[in-house]
């Protein structure tokens, strides 16, 4: 196994950790996010304002990889499965 392999194989477990906790607290991180922009946007009077709402958009977009939801969802619910096509 190369290095990397086993990096990858010792860091799955935190990694589904972080995950879940993305799932179940997703709209307390969304809100924290929100926050603190609004808070470096209003000391920094809007000079930044479009450079602060990209790296917020990012962060989310990142916080539902991890959860495993659609970018711009706002679903809580658990991703689903794609149907399996019929057999031919």
């Amino acid at each position: 196994m190369s290095f990397l392999d086993t990096l990858k194989a010792k860091l799955a477990p935190a990694k589904d950790k972080v995950s879940d906790l993305a799932q179940q607290h997703g709209g307390k991180i969304d809100h924290g996010l929100d926050r603190a922009a609004k808070v470096v946007d209003d000391k920094t009077k809007g000079k930044y304002s479009e450079k602060i709402h990209s790296g917020t958009d990012k962060a989310k977009g990142a916080l539902d990889r991890l959860a495993g939801k659609e970018p711009g969802s706002t679903s809580t619910d658990p991703p689903t499965a794609p149907p399996t096509p019929p057999a031919a």
